[in-house]
């Protein structure tokens, strides 16, 4: 087991990958999963079968499936020992000595972190806090205080702590070089009033920064639309997005119309919004809404104008998805005379097509559809992957053996574990080893005198 490669596997979420792990463990082999993990040093396969001991109960196998990553020198594995140890219940000094730092006072800021959560989990909230004091000038430790103390009695020792912070944020709208980094002081300012059932005061203090304008960041509007949807104060929402802040916070105020049974209101907001400003935001809330609805004829028409347009802005892709396990209405959409290809990447709708059609288990139109001849897609990769939507595992099963390369077993695993064969499924999988082996290798890049690239990017 090396650290580097159990690196290598959580940033490029290789070896048996979560998605994988969860099937194994949704079909009931856990065992075959903590097994993996200790002999392949799987990480994903560790951390799914250690949740599922703790919730059973069995803390000890939970321990020796976690041990091998720990005497590795992962420090993940060193967390999620303590956190093992907390789940016990009773060995708290022990969890806490495994990851105290050495020396507390020559901590690093992430050190810090860290054993506050596990202070936190532990219930030594107090201790916790103070750890954090002195590096709450940085936003995410902000945050992370706000989470640790949530439910803990703590929240009149939080606002104290964070009463400075958000005046600061207040004060520094109107300075020439503004200082962003606790920009989301007052969102959470009113997170933790909130919490501790004083609602209107949240209201009435973020409210008058959104009028003042003194915050520096959209996400704080954003926070103030949605405290005002939760305690259902729709006037002032109404008020708030009938203003120059319309394309931010427009679809939280229609969302909640539509949250309190007021769904007719909801699409005249967003249709006179649309007819005053034919912004693709609103078209994109309103076709999703209609979908949602049941009106796919309505969602397609508000969508339409969108279909050609590039990547995030295009409007075709936001239908697509929730229909992805519905062929016959995915069918219907892409082939509605109104949709025309995806601007720039007209592979995408034939492939959704393809999908739709192997989901009715019309396989050979399905293969014929997708394009096999895609030169970045192996076409046996594609075929297997239809005939799997098309319930032929078998199939599919047959197409990816003989392939054989790292995808194509990678892909045959998981059919493996749909038929019930989940030791030949962890068998056949590629160890890190081979998938690091496989990945390709960057072309070697000339350097200048000064150890810069010659060559973009510099």
């Amino acid at each position: 087991m090396d650290v580097d490669d159990l690196a290598w596997q959580v940033s490029n979420y290789r070896g048996l990958p979560p998605r994988t792990v969860r099937l194994l463990l949704e079909h009931g082999h856990l065992n075959l999963v903590a097994q993996a993990a200790v002999d392949r040093g799987e990480w994903f396969c560790a951390e799914g079968a250690v949740e599922e001991l703790c919730q059973a109960g069995d803390f000890g196998r939970a321990l020796s499936v976690m041990e091998p990553f720990v005497v590795a020198g992962w420090r993940a594995a060193l967390y999620a020992k303590a956190e093992i140890l907390l789940r016990t219940g009773r060995r708290t000094e022990e969890a806490l000595d495994l990851v105290r730092p050495e020396e507390a006072g020559r901590a690093s800021v992430t050190e810090c972190r860290d054993f506050a959560e596990v202070l936190g989990k532990a219930g030594r909230i107090d201790e916790a806090i103070e750890l954090l004091v002195p590096h709450l000038d940085k936003s995410w430790l902000l945050s992370i205080l706000v989470g640790i103390t949530d439910g803990q009695g703590r929240d009149e020792r939080v606002l104290e702590l964070i009463a400075p912070l958000a005046d600061h944020v207040r004060q520094a709208r109107g300075e020439e070089h503004r200082d962003y980094a606790l920009s989301d002081a007052q969102e959470l300012q009113a997170r933790v009033l909130e919490r501790a059932g004083r609602a209107d005061e949240a209201i009435r203090i973020l409210g008058q920064d959104i009028a003042g304008r003194r915050f520096l960041a959209q996400n704080t509007l954003i926070a103030y639309a949605e405290l005002l949807a939760r305690h259902g104060r729709l006037e002032e929402l109404r008020e708030l997005a009938g203003g120059g802040d319309a394309r931010t916070v427009l679809d939280i105020y229609a969302g909640a119309l539509r949250h309190h049974g007021r769904v007719e209101e909801a699409e005249a907001v967003m249709r006179d919004a649309i007819a005053a400003d034919d912004w693709v935001g609103y078209r994109a809330w309103l076709s999703s809404m209609l979908l949602a609805e049941g009106r796919l004829d309505d969602a397609i028409v508000v969508a339409e104008p969108g279909f050609g347009w590039y990547d995030c802005s295009n409007l075709l892709a936001p239908l697509v998805h929730p229909l992805l396990d519905r062929p016959e209405e995915l069918l219907y959409l892409v082939e509605h005379p109104r949709v025309v290809p995806h601007h720039g990447h007209e592979e995408f709708q034939h492939w959704w097509r393809a999908w739709a059609l192997a989901g009715l288990g019309r396989v050979d139109e399905a293969i014929t559809v997708a394009g096999l001849d895609r030169p970045w897609t192996d076409p046996r990769i594609v075929k297997a992957d239809l005939l799997r939507r098309a319930g032929r595992l078998d199939d599919a099963a047959d197409e990816l053996r003989a392939l054989g390369t790292i995808k194509a077993r990678e892909e045959l695993c998981e059919i493996l574990v749909l038929q019930g064969r989940a030791d030949e499924a962890i068998a056949v999988h590629p160890t890190v080893a081979e998938q690091r082996a496989a990945e390709p290798k960057p072309e070697p890049v000339p350097l200048s005198d000064n150890g810069y690239s010659l060559e973009p990017p510099f």
